[in-house]
């Protein structure tokens, strides 16, 4: 469960999304892993990064930075204000990162000159999603990554990190998302559709045909466990679009 950023999470929302993936027919290995009661894992790889003098501190504020698309260096070239709360971020050095996405295919980034120098603790003292989700995958033994196209641009650095820290390196996938015509997430739209657990079969089988499965007619009278043992049978990989071709009604 990512919940670094305490002060913003809505009370009962990390149980609401349990409760809907249980009715959505989802299961998990275990307990439920909570990023809050992860913080010496996150210290222990920022004192790693430290000591090799691969971060530096940085007081800039986002006022400073507004206007710039990637990060200028501002506090790598010059000594912070000590009296000043500052980020902790990491050194970056040019280079390009290239990986191969089992759904997008080949994809590479010069993450220097994309963003620059990356945060890896916040200045009220959080620690940067950066860091948490690569120590977490690693800790869990995790082998393969599937999420949202939305993060593929963020994998680079991820990458990027995991060499540093000597992790092993997980297969990626990226599925498309739903956008608008101007190719903003349809998930923070004002149109977007909430999940509903009384709808749980027919909207999953919905995903399943932008999966490029093709569930059959009889599927809609299906029960979850048949919906599910069938979309095993037939998940590939490669039937995943790079984009969905989906028309959304006003």
């Amino acid at each position: 469960m990512e919940d670094l950023d305490r002060p913003r999470e809505v009370a009962g929302s990390a149980a609401g999304i349990l409760r809907i993936l249980q009715a959505f027919g989802f299961e998990w290995d275990g307990e439920v892993v909570r990023q809050r009661d992860r913080s010496e894992l996150y210290v222990h790889a920022l004192e790693t990064l430290r000591a090799r003098n691969l971060t530096f501190e940085c007081t800039c504020s986002r006022m400073q930075l507004e206007d710039d698309v990637r990060y200028p260096g501002t506090c790598r070239v010059r000594p912070t204000a000590s009296a000043v709360a500052a980020a902790t971020r990491l050194r970056i050095e040019p280079g390009t990162i290239l990986f191969y996405d089992r759904i997008q295919g080949s994809y590479r980034q010069d993450v220097a000159g994309a963003v620059g120098d990356v945060i890896l603790r916040r200045r009220d003292g959080i620690f940067a999603y950066l860091l948490a989700v690569v120590v977490d995958d690693a800790a869990q033994g995790v082998t393969h990554v599937v999420r949202g196209a939305d993060l593929l641009d963020n994998t680079p650095r991820q990458i990027y990190l995991q060499q540093l820290l000597g992790l092993p390196l997980p297969a990626y996938a990226h599925v498309p998302v739903l956008t608008e015509a101007d190719d903003s997430k349809l998930a923070k739209s004002r149109r977007s559709v909430r999940l509903d657990s009384g709808q749980a079969l027919p909207q999953l089988l919905a995903v399943y045909s932008m999966l490029g499965l093709a569930p059959p007619q009889r599927l809609a009278a299906a029960d979850l466990a048949e919906a599910w043992a069938w979309a095993i049978g037939q998940w590939r990989v490669e039937k995943i679009p790079k984009r969905l071709n989906v028309r959304v009604r006003d």
